[in-house]
């Protein structure tokens, strides 16, 4: 442990303190008999995560460039992790901002965006309640929902998307659709992006649904193609 913490620079506690909690993780063991420790092969996971993101964003680009061409809406694709949806890729429409700090690898509460709700929608009910159990338990700000999540997804599954006001940046309006498997799991979600002062819901969705949609299948199509759909993401 001395070791460690002066190659990392850290004081004795802080170094006890995450080697302890890397340890409940599963992620260092401790060499029995001794006061030395040890990666395990869990911290392999981190590297194929790592390239299996990459190889998503790859897939994922030139669908969404494709899509801001023909909506002029900023784009983004998320796939969720944890309790968290993770955006791995996102394709501004120009030189326009949209008042909010949404980068690749930015993470927000599933239940909380519409983004993470068009993933949730689709998937087991008792993984639902796990996440939004997870998600209660960490402070977000945002509007809260109009209504209850069973509600909202429901809404979902039956429409296949969903079209709302985003719930934790003013004056923005959302449209997000799932990306499925052949098996109907959601892998991922594409959502679009227009300010609400010039886009209305009936807007957004006569002129966004319908290739959001479209690129939503071609991704799966991609995804499925190229073997890099993975449950765990």
């Amino acid at each position: 442990m001395s070791q460690i913490a002066a190659k990392a620079e850290l004081d004795p506690g802080t170094t006890y303190r995450m080697l302890n909690t890397l340890v409940d993780l599963g992620y260092v063991s401790r060499i029995p008999e001794s006061k030395r420790f040890s990666l395990t092969l869990k911290i392999l996971n981190l590297g194929f995560h790592a390239i299996a993101h990459t190889d998503l964003r790859s897939l994922v680009r030139p669908v969404l460039r494709g899509l801001v061409s023909e909506t002029s809406e900023a784009a983004s694709f998320a796939v969720l992790q944890g309790a968290d949806v993770l955006y791995l890729e996102r394709v501004r429409a120009g030189i326009t901002r949209l008042g909010v700090d949404i980068r690749i690898g930015t993470t927000v509460p599933a239940c909380q965006t519409a983004i993470g709700q068009s993933i949730l929608a689709f998937m087991p009910e008792d993984e639902v309640k796990r996440i939004e159990a997870l998600s209660s338990a960490t402070p977000f700000a945002s509007k809260g929902l109009s209504r209850p999540l069973f509600e909202v997804l429901e809404q979902i599954r039956e429409d296949g998307y969903i079209i709302t006001d985003s719930l934790f940046a003013e004056g923005l309006r959302i449209l997000a659709v799932p990306v499925l498997d052949i098996d109907g799991y959601p892998v991922g979600a594409i959502s679009i992006a227009a300010p609400a002062v010039r886009c209305s819901a009936d807007e957004l969705e006569r002129r966004g649904l319908s290739v959001t949609m479209a690129a939503a299948k071609s991704i799966g199509r991609a995804l499925q193609a190229s073997g890099s759909i993975n449950s765990s993401l």
